[in-house]
């Protein structure tokens, strides 16, 4: 594509994916690809550190910790097709904000999905994931991953579209359909990027009302009131304006987290493993970025074909879980090993914290 500057850059977790692998950074002059931005726009990970010192959630109280998988289940909706009944009062003052927000941006998200608010506090399903884990210290962490839900995924589906119509209606020969790009300077591509950056805030804001939902879940469970020592929320599926090589560019992250120096980050690892709190180093090469997870190995199908619920459950042995064959698509042997991302990642990122699983809830 002739508007790359300087260069792409793959992050060490990479593959396939619409658009763009996975684990890409793209800079581009004058033009965003919006496949390559991706579908879940905005999706990333938001951890608070808690006071709770490990021994709170395992040994003796190991017993009662399905009582606390059961209560963020029920206190977050999980699955994809799973809203809200009802507003909590915290939901509806992050939908306020999002209503300005539209107003603003001039568009009404219901023209792309008219439940939009009760969609804000939920988590969908596939590789998003609420966990309970505890660093090489013995502090527990909350920890969760989930995007902008339906009304980001029409968003982008729309402006995929109409990116793919004007590579037909300007007589543009493409490679790949998804590589359709929208040129700055248009109306489309203003309004693309208007509701871009509200979709964002609306992942950011979705997160920020789950993890209140999980603290309180944590505190009614404990007996204690969670005080927060530290609270991180980053996406790794989004655009913003950057300058890197002495050009102001948009950049590309689709499965890749921002790090600049000294900016905090966080990596997941896959069910069952390690996930990690990071420090960016600010390596100009990867354009400040780092990857974001362990990639996948293996498609949903195969590893369906190719593992067993014996196998999960023995990935899985130690830490509190539901225990279906739903979650089969998800075992740690589908995905790249976390700890050789990490090794690979070493110029990108410091590892503040390991995190290791003690409770994990996930959507069908």
């Amino acid at each position: 594509m002739p508007f790359i500057h300087p260069h792409l850059a793959l992050m060490p977790d990479a593959h396939l994916g619409k658009g763009a692998t996975v684990g890409s950074v793209i800079p581009t002059l004058g033009a965003i690809m919006p496949a390559a931005v991706g579908v879940d726009i905005g999706c990333g990970m938001i951890a608070v550190r808690t006071q709770f010192p490990a021994d709170r959630f395992v040994g003796a109280a190991a017993g009662r910790l399905a009582a606390l998988r059961e209560a963020i289940e029920a206190a977050v909706p999980c699955s994809a097709g799973a809203y809200n009944t009802v507003l909590t009062g915290t939901a509806a003052g992050r939908v306020a904000e999002l209503e300005t927000l539209a107003d603003t941006a001039g568009f009404d998200p219901a023209r792309y999905a008219g439940n939009w608010r009760l969609q804000l506090g939920t988590l969908g399903s596939g590789n998003h994931f609420i966990e309970v884990t505890q660093d090489e210290t013995g502090a527990v962490w909350l920890f969760l991953h989930s995007g902008s839900r339906g009304v980001g995924n029409r968003i982008a589906q729309r402006h995929i579209t109409v990116a793919q119509e004007r590579m037909k209606q300007w007589w543009i020969t493409l490679p790949d359909r998804d590589l359709a790009y929208l040129v700055e300077g248009t109306d489309d591509f203003w309004t693309y990027i208007r509701e871009l950056r509200w979709a964002q805030t609306f992942a950011l804001l979705n997160r920020e009302e789950m993890m209140d939902r999980v603290v309180q879940c944590v505190a009614d469970w404990s007996g204690e009131d969670v005080r927060e020592q530290e609270r991180i929320n980053c996406h790794h599926n989004f655009t913003q304006q950057e300058r890197h090589f002495g050009k102001q560019v948009w950049v590309s992250r689709k499965g890749a987290i921002e790090a600049g120096k000294g900016m905090p980050g966080l990596i997941p690892g896959s069910m069952g493993t390690a996930s990690y709190v990071v420090t960016g180093l600010g390596n100009p090469v990867s354009l400040n970025s780092s990857p974001h997870g362990a990639g996948r190995m293996y498609s949903r199908s195969a590893a369906r074909r190719r593992f067993t619920g014996d196998d999960l459950r023995a990935a899985m042995a130690g830490i509190e879980y539901r225990d279906t064959d739903a979650f089969l698509d998800e075992i740690p042997a589908a995905y790249k090993d976390i700890d050789q991302v990490m090794a690979d990642a070493a110029d990108l990122v410091e590892i503040r914290h390991t995190l290791r699983q003690i409770v994990n809830v996930k959507g069908d």
